[in-house]
């Protein structure tokens, strides 16, 4: 028996009759050199605003995760260099990551700050989905870690006053983002943080509680897995700020407060966190001890987790905190601008392993256009694929920041 897609069974209410009004417009349109068209203004508006992967040139692959892979582009008309993340849109139907791919381009559409990594723009082809963001050219704190960086208290410091700004940030807009870790700050060249990965996120509004057991296990708050297990009232905000907390002392000492890694079961994690106390090294100053103690407070109730409650730790008193708005605060560590800040075998893998190599995307869908077009329609060996396929198509959101 034919199978409904499950995309289908929650369609995305937020898309405005607008947005599918002018997509179909888009599609039924046959633009050309040759074809002369007359436009109305909206048509010609939606035409001109609509960006697709023809519009950037790939330079080269800095990095993959679990969603996507990422590469440097730069925009043909502007020149402007940017970071370039593409999913495949048949894995993410199969690993069942689509409504995280959406909820991700929702709240990115939504939000612009100075420590965030940017969305410029979203599209779509046959194969792929599009997110265009900030070039950030100094690396992540991951791999600045494995490079061994020994990072000092001032540059720490730096780190967790950005970090704070973007999560007060968040906060306003009623975001948790549940996955901060070093992995997810990635540095400009003048060495500023800059949060990104916005794919477990999740919106809470009018004293809502989340309660799904979301994020990274060895960065993940107490109470995430204390709701998993026993219920009750969920978590909020607090979680984001003993995210922060694990990350400064992971900066700090090289190593995590708590040795826990990704098979350890919750029930385990839960003893853990109760029977176990963090470990303060006796070079730390006193003040940076005290503000990583209120961070990593087992209890959310008592844990520091607004901007206010950070700015009056005797740690930061002496924070001038417009100057790191305005990014004028000298950061610790700067990353050497003669190097690129990635593991270099994300080129190689894009180059010589990827079956489906973004650099031949135009050749490939030429060939699989020509193929489709020969090929009987009624011998579809996936109709399921193919209706969630179809599902993706309509209900992505089309972004461009500029217009």
């Amino acid at each position: 028996m034919f199978r409904k897609c499950k995309l289908m069974e929650d369609p995305r209410s937020r898309v405005s009759h607008w947005y599918h009004f002018s997509l179909n417009i888009w599609r039924s349109w046959n633009i050309s050199a040759a074809t002369t068209l007359c436009f109305t203004n909206t048509q010609l508006l939606f035409y001109l605003f609509t960006v697709n992967f023809d519009h950037f040139q790939i330079l080269r692959a800095i990095g993959k995760g679990s969603f996507g892979k990422v590469c440097i582009v730069q925009k043909r008309d502007t020149e402007k260099m940017y970071a370039m993340k593409y999913m495949n849109k048949q894995q993410c139907i199969e690993r069942d990551e689509v409504r995280n791919v959406f909820r991700e381009l929702e709240i990115l559409q939504e939000i612009e700050y100075v420590f965030l990594v940017n969305l410029w723009y979203s599209f779509q082809d046959e194969e792929d989905m599009f997110m265009v963001v900030d070039l950030l050219l100094g690396g992540d704190l991951r791999y600045h870690l494995q490079q061994n960086v020994q990072f000092t208290e001032d540059a720490v410091k730096l780190y967790i006053c950005e970090m704070a700004l973007a999560l007060d940030y968040l906060q306003n807009q009623h975001i948790i983002h549940r996955d901060i870790k070093p992995d997810n700050i990635l540095l400009d060249e003048q060495g500023h943080a800059h949060l990104t990965d916005f794919n477990i996120a999740t919106i809470i509004k009018d004293g809502e509680r989340a309660t799904a057991l979301a994020g990274t296990k060895p960065y993940m708050a107490p109470e995430i897995f204390h709701s998993f297990v026993n219920g009750g009232t969920g978590y909020s905000f607090e979680v984001d700020w003993w995210s922060l907390g694990v990350t400064a002392y992971e900066l700090l000492r090289g190593w995590r407060p708590y040795d826990i890694h990704s098979n350890v079961t919750v029930e385990s994690l839960i003893q853990l966190f109760s029977t176990v106390s963090v470990q303060y090294t006796s070079s730390w100053t006193k003040e940076v001890v005290a503000l990583l103690r209120k961070l990593l407070t087992v209890n959310p109730e008592h844990r520091v987790a607004s901007l206010s409650e950070i700015q009056s730790c005797p740690y930061l008193t002496d924070v001038n905190w417009d100057a790191v708005f305005e990014k004028k605060m000298e950061p610790g560590f700067v990353p050497n601008k003669g190097r690129l800040h990635c593991d270099p075998t994300f080129e190689l893998e894009e180059m010589i392993l990827e079956s489906k190599p973004l650099h031949k995307k135009k050749k490939r869908l030429a060939k699989n256009k020509s193929r489709d077009n020969s090929k009987d329609s009624s011998q579809s060996d996936n109709e399921y694929l193919q209706e969630c396929l179809e599902v993706v198509r309509q209900e992505f959101m089309i972004f461009n920041r500029e217009k």
